[in-house]
């Protein structure tokens, strides 16, 4: 039994001194504290808020499974459920014949891997193999769909490429994947059409979900909103916004308009909602920064144009004028070139510098010669911290809205460098600035955010509230002392205010230790 602690139990009602009596891995009941009874064993809650283990909506931890070593960056947190193939991009589908191809691709964002699959049933095989330290829920990315029917071509899909992409989609569905996603300013999924996604969306039956990294967060971002809303409309399918802001600051302000319009569309019937990091830097690939043309024809190709002189003018042009390209933005033009600093790289050279910095040591005529520098010398292995891209108001405005979930939106394990520190603290973050602080949200509601609402969502199985018969992910807290520590520049340190973390009715987490082992396991939607 757990004893002696407030429940806060996942729905947003008030929380109640009740506790909380286990069965195996399973809750069995919950009653008004009272003694001990015989063959109960007792975990001490006293002091601290129990909740249920944290579902993190948003998280690039596809590779966890694969390292040697236990990535304990969530479940310090209290995150016991990680959405993994998010923005556009799975471990697999990876086609026969592009195994190279795929693997150039995915070293942009995750550490050097051998892919030993094929099909997306063969890599969760080699995953359950390894074992997780947190429940693992996985997307199928449009990416990697697409790369693996098309490659890096830059047009729409015959027929006949487009229902074999779909083919690997419900291959990927009846392994156990839990929706597709999509990440429209990356390659190859920036290659895409309305009408391609839609066609993919149909795909998983009005029940699997569809997230999108939309096309635009910053002078598109209404546009690319109202895109995502539209392939759910067309293909009636749930839709979940990843990592919902506005970008640059003539679009602050913004998220009134976007709310709203997801708001018009729940009323329509269109079970539409997001999810958000508490944070108002953001990171990405250094290679998103490119506009398509730089990306066709796969990563030589970029490599090339990133060689020629005459194609690095261009982009310098771009990217000081902020031409618009049609489907394209540069949504990082707010950010000046001192405010983009390099987090890691493939040999960890540049990190902790900013372009602009690198473009001084270097001696380069112009950022574009200096994201060139870089790109090149790393193989276009570079992520990058943007700041001064977002306004704290529309962060509260978004992380006000009642169907908002929180994502951390974290670099995969295993890569090193200065990651965002969104990667140890954004559930902590959360609660220690916007619940304790500011009282943006009560604790109830934030703790609904996390758990029992992404678990509707997603059709997570029996997680997410703290209720008999639910699996006994739970997380006792300290309200008045729980608090992110990392910041940009020691990013990976552990968050405080955590009492203890339970898994399956084990206690995996103790007063902010980590006990060993991997007792997470791979979940299967309910749908």
């Amino acid at each position: 039994m757990v004893a002696g602690g407030r429940v806060v139990d996942g729905t947003g009602r008030p929380g109640a001194a009740i506790d909380v009596y286990g069965l195996g891995d399973r809750i069995a009941a919950l009653r008004p504290g009272g003694p001990v009874e015989p063959g109960w064993q007792r975990v001490d809650a006293t002091g601290l808020t129990v909740t249920p283990g944290f579902i993190d909506v948003h998280s690039h931890a596809d590779n966890a499974p694969l390292l040697a070593d236990d990535d304990t960056t969530k479940i310090l947190q209290g995150v016991t459920t990680e959405v993994v193939g998010n923005c556009g991009m799975s471990l697999a589908p990876v086609a026969p014949g592009r195994e190279s191809t795929f693997a150039t691709w995915a070293e942009r964002l995750f550490p050097p891997a051998q892919a030993d699959w094929h099909s997306h049933a063969e890599l969760l095989r080699t995953l359950d193999r390894a074992g997780y330290v947190t429940n693992y829920a996985p997307l199928v990315g449009h990416g990697s769909l697409r790369l693996a029917v098309m490659g890096f071509e830059d047009r729409a899909p015959t027929a006949g490429e487009l229902s074999r992409m779909g083919d690997l989609l419900e291959a990927s569905l009846a392994a156990g994947a839990f929706g597709m996603s999509s990440g429209l300013i990356y390659p190859p999924g920036v290659f895409s059409s309305t009408d391609e996604l839609v066609a993919l969306a149909r795909r998983l039956g009005g029940a699997r979900l569809y997230t999108s990294h939309i096309r635009g967060e910053a002078d598109t971002l209404v546009g690319s909103i109202q895109e995502a809303i539209d392939v759910g409309a067309a293909a009636g399918c749930p839709v979940q916004i990843s990592h919902h802001k506005a970008t640059g600051r003539k679009n602050w302000g913004r998220t009134a308009v976007t709310l709203g319009m997801l708001a018009a569309a729940r009323q329509r019937g269109l079970r539409v909602r997001a999810d958000v990091y508490p944070y108002t830097a953001s990171s990405t690939t250094l290679t998103a920064v490119l506009p398509p043309s730089f990306h066709a024809g796969g990563d030589d190709a970029v490599l090339r144009r990133l060689a020629d002189p005459v194609a690095v003018r261009e982009l310098d042009a771009i990217l000081a004028d902020g031409r618009e390209i049609p489907g394209w933005e540069s949504s990082f033009a707010s950010c000046g070139w001192d405010g983009i600093m390099i987090a890691t790289t493939a040999d960890h050279r540049f990190e902790g510098e900013t372009v602009a910095s690198v473009m001084a040591a270097a001696g380069l005529a112009g950022p574009a010669q200096a994201i060139a520098h870089i790109l090149t010398e790393e193989r276009l292995q570079a992520s990058c911290v943007f700041f001064n891209e977002m306004d704290e108001g529309d962060l509260v405005r978004v992380l006000q809205d009642p169907h908002t979930m929180i994502g951390s939106d974290g670099l995969p394990p295993g890569l090193g460098g200065l990651p965002h520190p969104r990667v140890t603290g954004t559930f902590p973050r959360v609660l220690a600035r916007y619940v304790r602080e500011q009282g943006v949200l009560t604790l109830e509601e934030a703790i609904r955010r996390m758990t029992g609402l992404p678990a509707e969502q997603f059709a997570i199985p029996d997680r997410g509230v703290i209720r008999p018969g639910a699996t006994a992910d739970l997380v006792a807290l300290a309200p008045d002392r729980i608090a992110d520590r990392g910041g940009y520049r020691d990013p990976l340190t552990p968050p405080e205010g955590i009492g203890w973390v339970m898994l399956g009715g084990a206690v995996v987490v103790a007063d902010g230790h980590y006990g060993g082992g991997r007792h997470g396991r791979r979940l299967l939607p309910a749908v």
